[in-house]
């Protein structure tokens, strides 16, 4: 049945694309966009740099509305994403962690205040262009989020922050798809956005290195300290915690005669723990902020599914089982790089299962 549809338009080919395919299905598209970079970092990033939701990608999304013949508006959204996403993915450095801005932006922002405003306008759907499927469950009651068919492109990842309630108004036009069929779409249907480049993963920071930025906005993240062992003992200085990661293992300056790696990062004493690999191999890891996809909850003896712990990562067989307010994860095989602050998303098969925030890593089988 054709219905009144909102589009999360960045001005990329794949929300552009997105927009194109529910027209051709007979609905009633309107076009969203986010503007969310503050209005300084817009007036002095050159276009060619500028990543999704700045001034650029909003003259690409009219660019793309105009093509399509359909309504198109702006939404400001700089407060919100300042306070969800921007603001968090600093504190995160600050306190030694790797975060994934993403994530927060498709759960706060797209799936929050732009879902709300485009039923406001009584579309009851919000389309994004992401590479990923959802379905409802009769037989669970419960909607599924399952991967893209596109596995190189799959996006199940960081959309499993979503609510129940969000997945019941979200649609992903392009879940099943690959990259190449919708470029080719996209070029057929002589789409303004048919060769746009993709958008970098951090958008807000496009064009300039975390680094930098982070050391304009949390100083604090910049000052060197030292390098310790195991024992505590110290062999090396760091430049600033926001700029190493658990698990890393390159660009430490260490000549210890094997390779090092960061074990973990005091942020209180403003220090790295590095050790050897065998030292930085994880069995399990523990997950905070859980959120139930396809299925409710757990038992107490756990479930086998497999974990995925980087957008890029191959998932790993795992048992998961509840852990007061978490979620622990143990490894069918141990792996390292387990980062607190990174999502680990657990999938059955294409379902994602669950999701949440990597607490901390273990070591060691007592913690499990």
């Amino acid at each position: 049945m054709a219905e009144r549809v909102a589009v999360a338009m960045s001005g990329g080919v794949d929300s552009s694309l997105a927009a194109a395919l529910l027209l051709q299905q007979g609905h009633e598209v309107v076009g969203l966009t986010m503007q969310l970079w503050p209005r300084e970092r817009e007036e002095d990033m050159p276009p060619a740099v500028r990543g999704c939701c700045g001034l650029d990608a909003i003259d690409s999304a009219r660019r793309v509305a105009r093509h399509l013949g359909i309504r198109h508006y702006v939404l400001n959204l700089r407060e919100t994403f300042e306070r969800f996403v921007i603001d968090p993915f600093c504190d995160d450095y600050a306190e030694g962690r790797t975060p994934n801005p993403c994530i927060r932006c498709n759960t706060f922002v797209k799936f929050g205040p732009l879902l709300h405003r485009a039923r406001e306008i009584g579309c009851d759907q919000l389309a994004t262009g992401h590479y990923a499927r959802v379905l409802h469950d009769d037989r669970l009651g419960r909607w599924k989020l399952l991967r893209g068919v596109d596995r190189a492109k799959d996006q199940s990842y960081s959309l499993y922050g979503l609510t129940q309630d969000q997945f019941a108004h979200a649609l992903f036009p392009l879940g099943e798809l690959t990259k190449a069929q919708t470029r080719r779409k996209a070029a057929e249907l002589k789409l303004p956005a048919a060769d746009r480049a993709e958008s970098q993963e951090i958008c807000f920071i496009s064009g300039e290195d975390y680094r930098h930025y982070l050391e304009r906005r949390r100083p604090e993240v910049a000052v060197p300290g030292p390098i310790v062992d195991a024992t505590g003992r110290e062999i090396g200085r760091h430049h600033g915690i926001a700029f190493y990661t658990v698990g890393q293992r390159q660009g430490l300056g260490l000549a210890a005669g094997k390779p090092q790696y960061v074990l973990a990062i005091d942020a209180r004493a403003n220090r790295l723990v590095v050790g050897d690999e065998s030292e930085a191999i994880c069995s399990g890891l523990m997950m905070r902020e859980v959120n139930y996809v396809s299925i409710a909850g757990l038992p107490e003896a756990g479930v086998k599914l497999a974990v995925q712990i980087r957008s890029t990562a191959r998932p790993v067989p795992c048992l998961a089982r509840p852990n007061g307010t978490g979620v622990v994860v143990q490894f069918a095989k141990p792996g390292r790089a387990v980062a607190p602050g990174q999502a680990a998303v657990c999938y059955h098969g294409h379902a994602v299962a669950l999701g949440g925030v990597i607490e901390a890593g273990c070591r060691g089988a007592d913690w499990l």
